[in-house]
């Protein structure tokens, strides 16, 4: 009989049988297989130990066999999937770079599995595309995940060297100042030092009464960008994250005429998280439901379509007067509903609970003590 005649009848029975154990059909397709993997399953109709101490061979990205049993590889289609996330042990330990296929899934160890992927995103990002690469190749194959419980996950981008942040740019965040839209994007920025990751406690700052929330979609940029057109800005964005723009307001507003950077600048007040998202998961970026609860209640309730100015101006626009660099985080603004602008006005307190979500991003948990 010959060769690949051979293998995909071998191949039919094994799929038959496990469909049997299962009770479900497993899918795959023989001739998508190469040559020198169907000689592999057909010496003496056994498997041939070649691929490592496990005797595993693969034959797609999607499926392998072991100890003669075809299985499926749960990182199918895993590139299109990829949420990146910092972590380290629950009781403390090094900073490890993983990734999620699943929202507030487990998690595969890439900077673990091999060496030369660095332990935090920044360095993966400014080490060029070739990591993706890489990482991708590692998700593709790896056998073991990191339950979620048994990490501490950190913020997904940490030390960038830049947070520049887009005020006024939700219609409804406009319309309760009843201010007009602004023509450009207004852009401050915040310290690098007052990111916190997801389920931070962040204490209350005894500097200010005044303690507001924003949630917000940040942008974390993956390659530099100088003065790049709107129609090739999001060629330079790696991904999504959810981020919360905790504001001090009797400083940004109040203190000699507004101290905007010391407002927005207060310890732990950047929480991001709860990981970062690659662009290629998400369909649309400008259409998007955010929301934000405090305690329980909804606070604010949007949609990204509600932007003014949109992602790709916004990160041109800020490329021509900066240069972005990989790892840089964009806060694109918040919606109606903070609570300086409630009447009557709400401010955080300690024990306050604060839950940001952006719907096909994350939740994002912060406690205020």
């Amino acid at each position: 009989m010959p060769i690949r005649k051979r293998c995909r009848f071998l191949l039919q029975n094994i799929v038959q049988k496990v469909a049997r154990e299962n009770k479900r059909l497993i899918s795959i397709s023989p001739t998508n297989i190469h040559d020198n993997q169907l000689r592999l399953i057909a010496q003496s109709g056994r498997l041939s130990p070649q691929r490592d101490s496990q005797k595993e061979n693969y034959l797609s990205s999607s499926h392998f066999i072991n100890n003669g049993v075809l299985r499926r590889n749960f990182c199918t289609g895993s590139s299109s999937r990829m949420r990146f996330v910092q972590f380290s042990g629950t009781n403390g330990g090094p900073q490890r770079l993983g990734v999620q296929l699943t929202q507030d899934g487990d998690i595969i160890d890439i900077s673990g599995v091999d060496s030369s992927i660095p332990n935090g995103l920044v360095q993966f990002l400014r080490a060029g595309p070739k990591m993706l690469e890489k990482s991708k190749r590692v998700v593709a194959e790896a056998k073991s995940l990191i339950p979620l419980s048994d990490v501490r996950l950190l913020p997904p981008v940490s030390s960038p060297d830049k947070i520049a942040c887009v005020g006024l740019n939700y219609q409804g965040h406009c319309e309760e100042q009843k201010r007009p839209f602004p023509k450009e994007p207004v852009f401050f920025s915040k310290w690098s030092s007052c990111i916190v990751g997801p389920n931070a406690e962040i204490k209350y700052p005894s500097i200010t009464n005044e303690l507001d929330w924003e949630v917000e979609l940040a942008v974390v940029i993956g390659k530099r960008a100088r003065d790049v057109r709107p129609t090739d800005a999001m060629d330079h964005v790696f991904g999504f994250t959810v981020a919360q723009d905790i504001t001090a307001r009797d400083w940004q507003k109040g203190r000699n005429g507004g101290q905007w950077l010391l407002g927005k600048s207060m310890d732990g007040s950047c929480p991001l998280g709860p990981s970062l998202v690659l662009k290629e998961v998400v369909a649309d970026p400008n259409a998007l439901p955010i929301r934000c609860k405090v305690n329980g209640v909804v606070k604010q309730e949007s949609n990204t379509n509600e932007l003014i100015h949109k992602i790709d101006y916004i990160v041109s626009y800020l490329s021509h007067c900066s240069t972005l660099l990989p790892g840089d985080v964009i806060l694109t603004g918040t919606p109606a509903g903070v609570g300086v602008f409630r009447n009557p006005q709400e401010f955080l307190k300690p024990g306050d609970v604060i839950e940001s979500e952006i719907e096909g991003i994350g939740k994002l948990k912060t406690t205020i003590i």
